[in-house]
């Protein structure tokens, strides 16, 4: 899990440097912010693994901006640590079931903060990110950041394997190109739709004709990776 990037969002600067430590010593990359509208800059430009928010933040609070970070499409899936004084049962219902995946009151000691957030991650972190993803004999690797099938590797480029491990973490679904943009270019990167096509099109390539069929056209919507017949 280490290598991963967290954005802490409190408004105390000596909470946000005690985390920022702890996630150093742990080998985490961090980003922080101060408030929710900071925050949620941050969270659609680097799109972190992960989310500590406290509760209480001037302005809009921390459970307002974890409402709508869930109802995103583009953030929804982000796991979220709600840090908060609030020890009422209530307040942590309220958290969890607003979509937050953890719930740690302050006071708390670095190394609980660790052990949570590292449990988060096991949990929230699908296959293909971290561990190999497999479909009929294509197989993409990405702690060795390959691509292969039965007959060897496959040379693809950076934007081709990003797309592709996307898709194949998010199989049978259509995604239109802005999605695609949003999902493996990022929030603040402006290129034109049609940039998706020819990204589509070396990737197909790419996986030549085993397996360029699982890269599908909706016409009129976009895309999706399907082992079925479109």
């Amino acid at each position: 899990m280490a290598g991963k990037t967290i954005l802490i969002v409190d408004d105390e600067s000596s909470i946000r440097e005690m985390i920022a430590v702890a996630l150093e010593m742990a080998d985490y990359e961090y980003l922080e912010a101060s408030d929710a509208l900071e925050a949620h800059a941050l969270i659609v430009d680097r799109h972190p693994d992960l989310i500590l928010l406290d509760w209480m933040l001037p302005g809009t609070s921390g459970v307002e901006l974890a409402r709508r970070l869930k109802k995103e499409e583009a953030t929804a899936e982000i796991p979220i640590i709600m840090l908060t004084a609030k020890v009422e049962e209530d307040n942590k219902i309220q958290g969890l079931e607003i979509g937050a995946d953890d719930y740690i009151t302050k006071p708390f000691s670095p190394r609980e903060l660790v052990a949570r957030l590292k449990a988060v991650l096991r949990r929230t972190t699908p296959p293909g990110v971290e561990i190999p993803v497999e479909v009929d004999g294509l197989t993409l690797d990405p702690i060795g950041h390959r691509v292969t099938t039965t007959q060897g590797a496959l040379s693809i480029g950076p934007t081709e394997y990003r797309l592709l491990q996307f898709f194949m973490t998010h199989q049978e679904r259509v995604y239109t190109r802005s999605q695609l943009l949003d999902q493996v270019w990022g929030g603040n990167v402006y290129v034109e739709e049609r940039t998706v096509d020819v990204h589509i099109r070396r990737l197909r390539k790419a996986l030549g004709a085993q397996y360029d069929h699982l890269i599908q056209t909706v016409r009129g919507t976009g895309y999706r990776f399907s082992t079925r017949a479109a």
